[in-house]
């Protein structure tokens, strides 16, 4: 199986993306840790969109 580089971190930054925007609108916990984790999200998406341009075969 071949997985470009890159693929796995913006899948994954996607997900943690959704679950702190999740967090955002529900207004459950603390605001500062669903921004933090919406944040995280978005760093990997961002890192992994680069992997994948950057690294093109």
């Amino acid at each position: 199986m071949n997985i470009r580089e890159g693929l796995i971190p913006t899948i994954l930054g996607t997900a943690v993306t959704a679950t702190g925007l999740t967090l955002k609108q529900t207004k459950k916990g603390s605001p500062m840790i669903s921004n933090t984790i919406f944040g995280f999200g978005l760093a990997h998406v961002f890192l992994g969109v680069i992997d994948l341009f950057v690294r093109r075969r």
